[in-house]
This record gives C-alpha cells, structure tokens and sequence, in this order.
C-alpha cells in the first residue's frame, strides 16, 4: 500500500497563487507576512470556553437554529484528513417526543491559533446547522457571520500548507496530528 500524499491545502485556487505561496515558504517569508496579519493566538483553551465561544456566535446569527448539546476540541480529528471540524445532528424518538442532538467538536490543533481562525472555523461548522451542503446559500451565511471569511479560510489554507512543508507552527503548540 502506498503511503498517502499530504493533503493539497491550496487545491481549487489559481496556479499562480498557489504558486506565489509556495515561493513564500521556500524563501522563508511565508511566516513572516501570516505573523504580521495575525501576530496572537487566541485565548479559548477549554470545551467549556470554546462552548461559549460558539453559543455567543449562534444566539447573535442563528437564534432559531437549535440547541447545541455538545461543543468540544477534538484530538481525534486530525487536519490530514481534512477534517478541521466537524458537525453532527442526530435524531432520536425518545416516547413521543423526536429530540434531535447537535454537537460541534472543533480539531484541537485550533487551540494554538489565532481567532480569526478559530472564528473562521466555528462559524463554518455553525452554519452547517443550518445548510447541510457547501453550496452558495452556505457560503453565503459564511459571509453573513464573518465578512471576511473567504480571506480568512485562504490564509488558514495557507498557513496549513506552511505547516505541512515546513513542520514550524507559528503559534507556541501548534502541530498537525498524523492519522
């Protein structure tokens, strides 16, 4: 069995762009230009922080959505498998009543980043709660609840690719964790 390639953080993107990053990483000046945009890692260390955290953001954009029953880092979600966070809703007759249960568990490997990222990921997996797909109306309440997501999730990408080539977190702790 071959060993599997790193993930392509940058797939979809233009070649030139793509290109343009890389220069950065092998002359050194990728890190650079990511700690003057964000110089700080966020503060949110705890489930019961991030918990906060992420109901703060959904009572101010998605009051209707439903209860979360559960907020958490995740060790087991591993970035090499692209999976940065991830979203659950599960349905359950309990008498007569049909509850639904909703969790969020965020990849631990946010802990050490800045929030703009940690932001950028929360508001992906909350707006999964209510749009199931990545299609436009997803991507549409992405920019709804942060503006400037689009530019954020390129700069996560970005970063993510600079930690895959280069294994140096920029952020004290921060390390992608190997399936």
């Amino acid at each position: 069995m071959r060993p599997k390639s790193p993930p392509n953080y940058l797939a979809g993107y233009p070649a030139a762009l793509v290109e343009q990053i890389h220069r950065l990483i092998e002359q050194d000046k990728l890190a650079e230009r990511l700690l003057r945009l964000y110089p700080l890692a966020h503060d949110v260390r705890t489930d019961k922080a991030l918990y906060d955290y992420v109901q703060e953001l959904k009572s101010e954009y998605l009051r209707n959505a439903g209860q979360l029953s559960k907020v958490a880092f995740d060790g087991k979600l591993h970035v090499v498998q692209q999976a940065l966070g991830t979203h659950t809703s599960i349905s359950r007759v309990q008498g007569g009543n049909l509850k639904a249960k909703r969790e969020i568990r965020i990849a631990t490997v946010f802990k050490e980043m800045p929030a703009e990222f940690l932001r950028m990921i929360v508001v992906h997996e909350l707006a999964h709660i209510k749009e199931r797909e990545h299609g436009k109306a997803f991507y549409q309440l992405c920019l709804h609840i942060e503006p400037d997501y689009s530019q954020l999730e390129f700069d996560l990408r970005v970063y993510l690719t600079h930690l895959e080539t280069t294994a140096r977190p920029l952020w004290p702790g921060t390390r992608i964790e190997a399936a």
